[in-house]
């Protein structure tokens, strides 16, 4: 299944900071999270994940430090801050919003139909 862009941009800033208030956490594990929160049917890129997370660190969102795995591989890790908490709480109450007319919309076209075809 293909997610429209606009969607996956419309959201992406939610899901990295809903990400990062479970923990913190460097840019390949994050794009693996994703993909397992999607099923699979989100798979974001390096170059679409980096410039968003350099936004929120511009923002005050997120903070940043070098850290290095048992690999001896040093990444780059990222934490949500109280500011990116605050931004994560309010996007979320708007995404619910949207969630809701949505759900209601979908409801009252499948309504009809149901009814016609005798399942309600």
């Amino acid at each position: 299944m293909h997610i429209d862009k606009d969607l996956v941009a419309a959201s992406a800033t939610p899901l990295v900071l809903g990400i990062l208030a479970d923990g913190e956490s460097y840019g390949y594990a994050i794009l693996k999270r994703v993909n397992e929160l999607s099923g699979g049917r989100m798979q974001w890129t390096d170059g679409m994940l980096y410039p968003l997370l350099h936004r929120l660190e511009r923002l005050g969102y997120v903070t940043s430090n070098w850290q290095s795995a048992d690999s001896g591989r040093r990444r780059k890790h990222y934490a949500i801050t109280d500011s990116g908490r605050a931004v994560f709480a309010e996007r979320r109450t708007q995404w619910a919003v949207v969630a809701d007319a949505l759900g209601q919309v979908w409801r009252s076209v499948e309504q009809p139909s149901a009814v016609a075809k005798g399942w309600v």
